[in-house]
């Protein structure tokens, strides 16, 4: 069973046409939440973890795409429970929710990958570990403009979305510089 249509009310109180189904609206203009969430998750599992081990890139990678896939688990479950559709829980409901989350996983994948071919530009530990970081937050930022340009935000608002990203992003790298010293 699909998730019900809502009606809107106007100022009024007038009832107005159903809103479109979720999945409807993600069709038409996409939903990018999930990434720009998941670039920022992997750019702090690249600041927290730091490189320890004997193997820093593997350890690195393997973090970056557990940690993606956990968090995907983990929103799965509360948008199939938060949306209390759990009395018509079916597989099909269960792998549009998956697929819905899918890009809290796909943003792990560019920093995972940067880690894992850092050698190619000789890169230690260390400069890996700022590759991956940089790729994440270039996630975030991109996404975030992607998200706020396909929503037909102006071209302001899509520069005001850019700009509090990078700060985030300032913020991860103030965190990991912090944590370093």
């Amino acid at each position: 069973m699909e998730i019900a249509e809502v009606a809107h009310r106007d100022d009024r109180g007038r009832a107005t046409a159903p809103s479109a189904r979720p999945e409807e609206a993600e069709a038409a203009g996409g939903d990018y939440s999930g990434a720009v969430y998941g670039s920022l998750l992997a750019a702090s599992v690249v600041v927290g973890a730091g490189v320890p081990g004997t193997f820093p890139r593997l350890h690195l990678v393997v973090l970056l795409l557990c940690t993606g896939v956990v968090f995907w688990a983990a929103h799965v479950f509360a948008r199939i429970f938060g949306a209390r559709i759990v009395r018509h829980l079916s597989w099909p409901v269960i792998r549009r929710m998956a697929r819905k989350e899918r890009p809290i996983i796909e943003a792990a994948v560019p920093p995972a990958l940067a880690a894992a071919v850092s050698p190619l530009f000789g890169l230690g530990p260390s400069g890996m570990a700022w590759l991956a970081l940089f790729v994440a937050l270039a996630g975030q930022v991109g996404w975030s403009a992607v998200a706020a340009s396909r929503a037909g935000a102006s071209r302001g608002l899509m520069a005001v979305a850019g700009v509090v990203n990078l700060l985030l992003g300032a913020l991860i790298v103030l965190l990991k510089v912090a944590l370093q010293h």
